[in-house]
């Protein structure tokens, strides 16, 4: 709103120094046909009010440009923090062979910061992955059978998250989501393969 305020402000100083100076001009030709460089020098001194004018503008806008350009940087750096903390703290989870009231509290936690930063689709695919885990841990054990189950819902997760994060950038390069989920879930079959051995 501000930015298109000022933007505003900007044409209309343009526009009256344009105008203004068209009548300047008219009324400072007729008398100032006498004195020498007279016409010059007012060409001078409008040409520089205009100069100043559009400079401002467009180093206005370049800013507003450049400052939702980090904003989109930040955002993304914070959603790649509390992605990359979740697969952490499953990968902890995992790795202990148990489940403690206290990794549940912090997947809850998990839950909440998804929530400020993920997309829609990634927060069904959370949900359907907190469905897949509690299950598997309702015994507060990991067994290979749960780490099984756990992996297939996290690799389901994983691809959401990808998507996420660098989707954009996959459908520039010709990279379809379908080609990458097949993908992720033959990794983590191939992943599996060695929890089954």
């Amino acid at each position: 709103m501000k930015s298109k305020y000022s933007t505003i402000i900007y044409l209309t100083l343009t526009a009256i120094t344009v105008v203004g100076g068209y009548f300047f001009l008219r009324y400072a030709y007729k008398i100032s046909d006498s004195i020498p460089f007279a016409q010059e020098i007012i060409l001078i001194v409008l040409g520089t009010v205009a100069t100043i004018l559009i400079t401002a503008l467009l180093l206005n806008k370049q800013t507003e440009v450049e400052l939702q350009k980090e904003q989109k940087v930040r955002f993304l750096d914070l959603r790649s923090e509390v992605y990359m903390g979740l697969l952490d703290h499953i990968e902890q989870v995992m790795l202990k062979k148990t489940s403690a009231p206290e990794d549940a509290i912090k997947l809850q936690f998990f839950a909440h910061r998804l929530s400020l930063v993920a997309g829609p689709s990634l927060l069904e695919e959370f949900e359907n992955f907190l469905k897949a885990y509690t299950e598997a841990l309702s015994d507060s054990e990991v067994s290979p059978a749960d780490s099984i189950s756990i992996n297939r819902a996290l690799a389901n997760l994983s691809i959401k998250i990808r998507h996420d994060l660098i989707g954009e950038q996959d459908a520039t390069n010709g990279a379809s989501l379908a080609k990458i989920s097949k993908q992720v879930r033959e990794n983590t079959e191939a992943a599996i393969s060695g929890i089954k051995a």
